[in-house]
């Protein structure tokens, strides 16, 4: 299994892939891939992680960190990975979807809210029949050990090939990695990509994101949440970029 080329942006290696190689390395390698996890990597987990170093080891121990963020595959390519373009955890999730009656996959959903999770089931059957073998909501507080190794068991017992993790950054993240090894298919964390799929929030339109402003699309729906992100981390990412880190 031969790795993607990598390209470190403040301390993270960054799969320089577009979609159709990330999707293809997926798909032919997904035997030895299960029990590991796929980051979806954006400015924002990337400048938490060049901040934290626990975090960092968690983004940097994926199988893939993706590059779900433009400035990510835009830095990626003037660093000289010409064929890196934004592979977002949305558009992988439905290459996915559209090719799993053909390969057999199953998919287990982990995260959310019980009423996102129905939506998405419904939605996800009519749109593309697929074969889900589980959807969980865990409650939202820490887990007891016996709790989440009942939540494994019931993972592995569904025969997942895909795990998604809907548990928001960062803490998908350390949910994937401290379940490495332990939970049998792959997992990806894909923040909202429950909600997208469920209905509950609409995708930039598409000229939007040829001009990198799906980031503004989303601050416009919700505004309270994400303008201080937006704002801080966007602004010091120009800035570290701008210092050669």
């Amino acid at each position: 299994m031969t790795t993607p080329p990598l390209c470190p942006i403040l301390g993270v290696h960054i799969a320089a892939v577009d979609m159709k190689t990330a999707l293809n390395y997926i798909r032919e390698n997904l035997s030895a891939l299960r029990g590991k996890y796929i980051c979806i990597s954006n400015v924002h987990t990337t400048v938490m992680s060049y901040e934290e170093e626990s975090y960092r080891k968690v983004q940097n121990g994926a199988a893939l960190a993706l590059p779900d963020g433009k400035p990510l595959s835009v830095v990626c390519r003037k660093r000289g990975f010409a064929g890196a373009d934004r592979v977002t955890g949305p558009d992988l999730m439905q290459e996915i979807f559209k090719c799993s009656r053909e390969y057999g996959y199953r998919h287990y959903f982990y995260g959310s809210t019980p009423e996102t999770l129905k939506l998405l089931e419904e939605k996800l059957g009519e749109t593309y029949g697929l074969d889900i073998a589980g959807l969980e909501s865990p409650p939202f507080r820490a887990l007891t050990p016996e709790e989440d190794e009942a939540a494994v068991e019931r993972i592995n017992a569904s025969g997942a090939d895909f795990v998604w993790i809907g548990l928001g950054a960062p803490k998908q993240e350390r949910w994937m990695a401290t379940h490495e090894g332990r939970v049998q298919g792959l997992m990806i964390g894909v923040g909202a990509g429950f909600d997208y799929f469920a209905g509950n929030i609409k995708r930039a339109p598409m000229w939007m994101q040829k001009l990198s402003l799906e980031w503004f699309y989303r601050l416009l729906q919700d505004p309270k949440r994400l303008f201080k992100r937006y704002l801080i981390t966007n602004t010091k990412f120009l800035w570290l970029i701008a210092r050669g880190k």
